[in-house]
C-alpha cells in the first residue's frame, strides 16, 4: 500500500472507554472499529510512517477505509511560485489591492501595478482587478480578452455589503466578467432593476465602510485563488475554481459558492434568400 497520511483538517483522537475516533475535515466524529488492529502501528501510518515491511492486515484494511472515505492525502508540499508567473498587474482600489500585494508577495509572487489602458504590457501572468464598488458598464470589456492571450484573468467588487469573487479566468472560454453579469441576470426575477442598479446612479444612504478584516478576507479568497492556478496546488471544495462565483457577506464574514458557466456565443441569424 502506498505512503499516505491524514488529509488536512483530518484528525484522529482516542477517546478514554471508546477507543479511536476520527473528526472528519467537516467537522463530525466517527467512531474507528480497529478490531484486532495494532492501534500504535495504525497511529504512526495515518500519521505518514511507510508501511512496515510485515504489514499488519488489519491496519492495512483500516487504512484503505481511511482512503476511500477521501479522509487521507499522498499530496506533496506545495511547490514554490513558479519564476515565469510572477508577474501579477493588480488594479482597482487600494482597499482590497493592498492586502493583496501582502498576500501575494507572501506566497512569492511580485505583484505590481498595471494600467487600464494597456492591461497585457509587458506580458504579465496575471491582472487582478479589485473594485469597492459596482462595476461601471464596459469597464471590464478588454480585461475579459485577456485569457485569449493568455493572460490569467481574476476580479472582485462590492454591491453594498455584498463583495463578490468572481472565478479565475486564464484559458479561452473560461468564464468572463461578461458571462457572470449575464448569468446573474438570468437568474432574477429582478433582472431589470439589477440591470438598473450597475447602470446607475444609485442613491445611497450612510457610506459603506470596507473593514479591514472583510477586505482581508476577500483580499486572501483571491490570492489563494492565483496561488493554486500558479503552483497548481490541488483545489479544494464542492465546486470548481475557475465555474465558481464566490458571494461575501460584509455583515458577518460568510462566504457563499454558486456554480456559474461561460455563456456560449449567439450564434448569428441565417441569412434568408429573398
Amino acid at each position: 500500500m502506498p505512503r499516505s497520511q491524514l488529509a488536512p483538517g483530518v484528525e484522529v483522537v482516542a477517546v478514554p472507554d471508546r477507543g479511536l475516533a476520527v473528526r472528519t475535515a467537516d467537522g463530525e466524529f466517527l467512531t474507528v472499529r480497529t478490531g484486532g488492529a495494532d492501534e500504535e502501528s495504525l497511529l504512526g501510518r495515518l500519521a505518514g510512517a511507510p508501511t512496515a515491511a510485515d504489514p499488519d492486515p488489519e491496519v492495512d484494511r483500516i487504512v484503505r477505509a481511511f482512503a476511500s472515505a477521501g479522509h487521507l492525502t499522498d499530496e506533496q508540499p506545495p511547490s514554490a511560485w513558479p519564476t515565469g508567473l510572477r508577474d501579477v498587474r493588480l488594479l482597482g482600489d487600494r482597499e482590497l489591492t493592498e492586502p493583496l500585494a501582502a498576500y501575494l508577495r507572501a506566497a512569492g509572487a511580485e505583484p505590481g501595478p498595471g494600467e487600464p489602458g494597456d492591461l497585457a504590457a509587458g506580458r504579465p501572468a496575471a491582472v487582478v482587478w479589485c473594485l469597492n464598488g459596482p462595476v461601471p458598464d464596459g469597464l471590464w470589456d478588454a480585461a475579459d480578452r485577456l485569457p485569449g492571450q493568455r493572460v490569467a484573468w481574476l476580479r472582485c467588487h462590492r454591491e453594498g455589503l455584498q463583495a463578490y469573487v468572481e472565478p479565475l479566468a486564464a484559458d479561452p472560454g473560461d468564464v468572463t466578467s461578461a458571462h457572470v453579469r449575464a448569468r446573474r441576470l438570468a437568474a432574477t426575477p429582478a433582472h431589470r432593476e439589477l440591470a438598473a442598479y450597475w447602470a446607475g446612479p444609485r442613491t445611497g444612504g450612510a457610506p459603506v465602510e470596507l473593514t479591514p478584516p472583510a477586505a482581508s478576507l476577500v483580499a486572501a479568497l483571491l490570492a489563494d485563488d492565483l496561488t493554486r492556478w500558479a503552483t497548481g496546488a490541488p483545489e479544494r471544495g464542492p465546486l470548481p475554481a475557475r465555474r465558481r462565483l464566490r458571494r461575501v457577506d460584509l455583515r458577518n464574514l460568510t462566504v457563499t459558492e454558486h456554480p456559474v458557466l461561460p455563456v456560449p456565443d449567439v450564434a448569428a441569424a441565417p441569412v434568408t434568400a429573398r
